[in-house]
């Protein structure tokens, strides 16, 4: 089985080295085509206005000047000889839970292997309130490799991707697995950041501020606040189908 690892958080990030071990747990055939720098947030978009930098970095090793779903083109267009059996993108360096999927470049790599064809699975690994040098890496190392050949066992469906989030513990203290769907938090806490530069020239930060919201029973959500480690089926088709029939009735 050739496997592809990616992920957003760049070829340096010590996520993708996690999930190049996950990988190699499972085969001998591992490539890894990374971006060169941290790509966080940049969900599913495409470099047209800039060319796409490649760099060898080790053997089967690849850094991409470019986006994640960047690498996962390149990787199939013009680096492997062949195409990849499945796509692990990851392991991501905090959540990718309920509205955090629309941003993220780590699910949109999976989600553009599945638009190739490919078998793919994203992971995340939470962490806590300022814990972000200090993250649970070994959770997601110990219990994906179990977690992958079961989803390749039961099989990923065309137009689906597999995204799976692992709670902020010890590997030890994982309380199990959930199926879950994608939860939604019930208010926006990203804010604007002013501040100047050394000449007094106004420039902007987006950030986040933390707060309460309702966790929705059956979530990933709630199963990562739960330690369970939430595994969401996604589809690609976004269509909502009851309105479509809704707004037909009306034109």
């Amino acid at each position: 089985m050739r496997i592809l690892v990616t992920n957003d958080d760049g070829i340096h990030a010590d996520g993708l080295s996690v999930c190049e071990a996950i990988a190699r747990s499972l085969s001998d055939d591992v490539w890894t085509v990374a971006p060169e720098s941290d790509q966080s947030g940049v969900a599913h978009s495409l470099s047209l206005n800039d060319p796409l930098r490649l760099r060898d970095v080790g053997p089967q090793r690849f850094a991409v000047l470019g986006t994640p779903t960047d690498c996962v083109i390149m990787a199939l267009k013009h680096i492997l000889p062949s195409p990849p059996d499945l796509i692990i993108s990851g392991v991501n360096r905090g959540q990718n839970v309920a509205e955090d999927v629309t941003y993220s470049g780590t699910v949109a790599a999976a989600m553009e292997g599945t638009i190739l064809g490919v078998p793919s699975i994203a992971l995340s690994q939470a962490y806590g309130p300022g814990a972000r040098e200090n993250i649970h890496w070994d959770c997601a190392r110990q219990h994906a490799p179990v977690l992958v050949r079961k989803v390749l066992d039961i099989g990923i469906e065309p137009g689906t991707l597999i995204n799976i989030n692992f709670p902020n513990c010890a590997p030890q203290d994982v309380a199990g697995t959930r199926v879950t769907t994608q939860g939604q938090r019930d208010a926006n806490f990203l804010r604007i950041e002013a501040r100047a530069d050394g000449r007094s020239i106004p420039y902007y930060w987006i950030g986040f501020t933390r707060g309460q919201y309702a966790l929705g029973h059956g979530t990933d959500l709630e199963a990562l606040s739960e330690k369970h480690i939430s595994l969401t089926p996604l589809r690609l088709n976004l269509t909502d189908e009851p309105n479509v029939t809704r707004f037909a009735a009306h034109f």
